[in-house]
């Protein structure tokens, strides 16, 4: 199984439902572990606090595909049994959740290593404009795409 969605702050999905989905699915007897990882927005860090951040794509539903190719190259070259992931677009504020990943896998040393290059990939190769807005001022940063 693979789940892959980029949506708007107007749904809400949790990391619980995540790995609910991931259990109710029937290759779940093939599994001995699940990682998750909620990525949230940082308030402050050593040089500057942020107090909002708006996540943005040029074209939703092409990073939705995008990320679901990511997915699909993850599961094969890890042998993982299933992948659910959430990333979100909108604005957020320190603690907000703006990427939910869940993995399961036979082994726990496979199914780390796959979140760990979801985690990466997802940063990296999907085209994302966050604009972030505190301390320093307003921050344009650009990834992926």
């Amino acid at each position: 199984m693979i789940i892959a969605k980029i949506i708007n702050d107007d749904e809400n999905i949790t990391l619980d439902d995540l790995t609910k989905k991931i259990k109710d699915d029937s290759v779940i007897a093939e599994c001995g572990a699940i990682f998750t990882f909620e990525g949230i927005v940082r308030g402050k860090d050593e040089s500057k606090t942020t107090d909002k951040i708006t996540l943005t794509s040029s074209d939703p539903e092409k990073t939705e595909k995008e990320l679901e190719t990511i997915l699909k190259d993850v599961k094969k070259t890890h042998k993982i049994k299933s992948i659910a992931v959430v990333h979100y677009l909108g604005q957020f504020e320190p603690g907000d959740p703006m990427f939910l990943a869940a993995v399961a896998g036979a082994h726990r040393h496979e199914t780390r290593a796959a979140l760990e290059e979801i985690i990466e990939r997802v940063k990296y190769e999907l085209d994302f404009k966050k604009v972030e807005e505190g301390s320093a001022g307003s921050n344009i940063i650009m990834s992926g795409g």
